[in-house]
């Protein structure tokens, strides 16, 4: 007698399938209130301990009118793997965080970054945000957002829940999903020692008597401080508290794990993924279709070069499956492709050009160190394409006001004057550009420099809200000092016609509040990356001099 097939699907997901049918066949012969049937697996596992912070409180009826329930969300959905293991808690609780201010200020959904785990507010915390939410800077409006928030947490609960906040606020009421905890204000007088060694009544000793109060509180719970302030982790550790940074705005653990935009392509590869290989050329220009099991790692605008018997650049043009098509680069290094008189001097700032000088990649982010060509080679691009091609209409250009000493006051003015002194890097890239401008003498080359700077507006990031760029070039220099929250709305600024190039050096964030992870240079890279219509190089190598080359390498 042959054997029955294994089942293909999870037992979770059986159970629910099971229970799938089960309320359908009910619902054929009457109409009762549905319920959710916990697995064996939560049958088993503890329940949280009774309190305020650790029982399961009832559910919150909603405002709006209910639907029947979905069976598939809530606690009974399958989970992957790895998160069935991080809720699989060994005593059936999950973490409490205490939340600092300057986390609200940073990241105003913060609240909703903790997944299962429950957040905790203190009194101080909302004394703090109280205190910033006047003004127009992107700390008063963070600190406003994270209050409309709440006061949208509590409204979303019914009048008989909203009055016991002791039991917590569902985080999920407002939809998010991903937010299956609770939040926690501070209700009640927690009985604050005082902290030796620290001075009572300061906010962070205060923040940090409360984490304290918790911990005693609930000693089988896991109770963690979550701040962006370095010392007070480290007052936190040395009274023996858990406290870590918040990571939910790092887009990457390593700089080194970034996105480059360029592979060289292994020894081998002809032997494995040109057996059916195809090539044409069309407008010029040589296209290869080859297939193999790098394929799909590839992304599309990324570069690609072998440094063999015959080298070759390319960039991936379009990934189906297994299969990958290539086209062959044009050669920026070769004076008759020179670019406003610039032609490429390695293989990166070749990549560049050709992302640059391409009218279908609406977005190109640059990076690298100091003296790479980042600035140069945009401008040299955005002249080619506004005055020769006539592709655009005017370049604009802007870049993060963030110094790297002491402030020098305020600047008298327009707005492209109180611009001019951070626009050096363009004025000493524009005396290079106007360099190969010798015919017609003194005169001429006046002439040409000012129908140069009549196309190249100077506009500063303050103004940019609302404004709709078409045709334009825009160039975002020192973008790594920018947030994600500020990249996304300068971007989206961007028209019909319009090119975005975004350069930076992560290894020189002049802002206090960025890290090489959490830089919104770094987001926009990571984000955009496989776009058909995006491409991103970093630069390798410095051109300036041999000079600025040593000093990027040993400084």
């Amino acid at each position: 007698m042959p054997l029955p097939k294994a089942p293909t699907k999870p037992a979770a997901m059986l159970n629910l399938e099971d229970a799938v049918i089960a309320k359908t066949t009910q619902r054929k012969s009457k109409k009762p209130s549905l319920e959710v049937v916990p697995s064996k697996s939560e049958q088993a596992r503890p329940r949280p301990p009774s309190g305020p912070l650790g029982r399961t409180p009832p559910a919150v009826p909603s405002r709006h009118p209910t639907k029947a329930p979905d069976l598939t969300a809530g606690r009974v959905r399958a989970l992957p793997e790895n998160k069935q293991r991080k809720r699989d808690k060994p005593n059936g609780l999950t973490k409490l965080f205490v939340l600092d201010t300057n986390v609200l200020m940073h990241d105003p959904t913060s609240l909703f970054r903790f997944e299962e785990h429950d957040v905790y507010l203190p009194m101080t915390t909302l004394e703090e945000l109280d205190g910033h939410k006047k003004g127009t800077s992107e700390v008063a409006r963070n600190v406003r957002q994270v209050s409309r928030g709440l006061d949208s947490l509590i409204e979303a609960m019914s009048p008989e829940h909203r009055s016991r906040l002791s039991e917590g606020v569902p985080l999920d009421a407002l939809g998010h999903s991903d937010a299956s905890g609770r939040l926690f204000f501070q209700t009640d007088l927690l009985a604050l020692e005082p902290l030796p060694g620290l001075t009572p009544g300061k906010p962070d000793n205060l923040i940090l008597g409360v984490v304290r109060a918790l911990k005693a509180r609930e000693p089988e719970r896991e109770v963690v401080l979550v701040s962006k302030d370095i010392n007070i982790r480290i007052k936190a550790h040395a009274l023996g508290l858990p406290a870590e940074d918040y990571f939910n705005d790092q887009v990457i653990d390593d700089a080194d794990l970034l996105y480059t935009g360029s592979l060289c392509l292994p020894e081998d590869f002809w032997d494995t993924h040109g057996k059916n290989m195809e090539s044409w050329q069309q407008g010029g220009t040589t296209f290869y279709r080859v297939t193999g099991p790098m394929c799909p790692a590839f992304h599309l605008n990324q570069f690609v070069y072998d440094e063999g018997i015959k080298p070759l650049s390319a960039v991936i043009q379009d990934i189906t499956g297994n299969t990958a098509v290539m086209r062959v680069l044009r050669d920026f290094t070769h004076m008759k492709n020179a670019v406003w008189g610039i032609t490429a001097r390695n293989r990166e700032q070749n990549f560049a050009l050709n992302l640059l000088m391409n009218p279908e990649v609406d977005f190109v982010t640059l990076l690298g160190q100091a003296g790479t060509g980042k600035t140069l080679l945009a401008l040299a691009a955005a002249l080619a394409q506004t005055l020769e091609s006539k592709i655009y209409s005017e370049i604009i250009v802007t870049r993060a006001t963030v110094p790297i000493g002491d402030e020098i006051g305020f600047l008298p003015g327009t707005e492209e004057e109180k611009m001019q002194p951070w626009m050096g890097a363009l004025e000493d890239n524009m005396e290079v550009l106007n360099r190969g401008m010798e015919s017609g003498g003194d005169w001429g080359r006046s002439a040409a420099a000012d129908l140069i700077r009549s196309r190249i507006k100077v506009k500063s990031m303050s103004f940019m809200r609302g404004r709709t760029f078409i045709n334009k070039f825009l160039i975002i220099d020192e973008a790594q000092n920018l947030t994600p929250k500020q990249m996304k709305a300068l971007i989206t600024r961007a028209g019909p016609g319009t090119k975005v190039v975004c350069m930076g050096n992560i290894a020189q964030i002049d802002s206090p509040y960025l890290t090489e992870g959490s830089s919104g240079l770094t987001y926009t890279v990571d984000r955009f990356k496989g776009w058909a219509h995006g491409g991103h190089v970093t630069l390798q190598r410095g051109e300036r001099s041999r000079l600025a080359d040593f000093a990027s390498d040993s400084l």
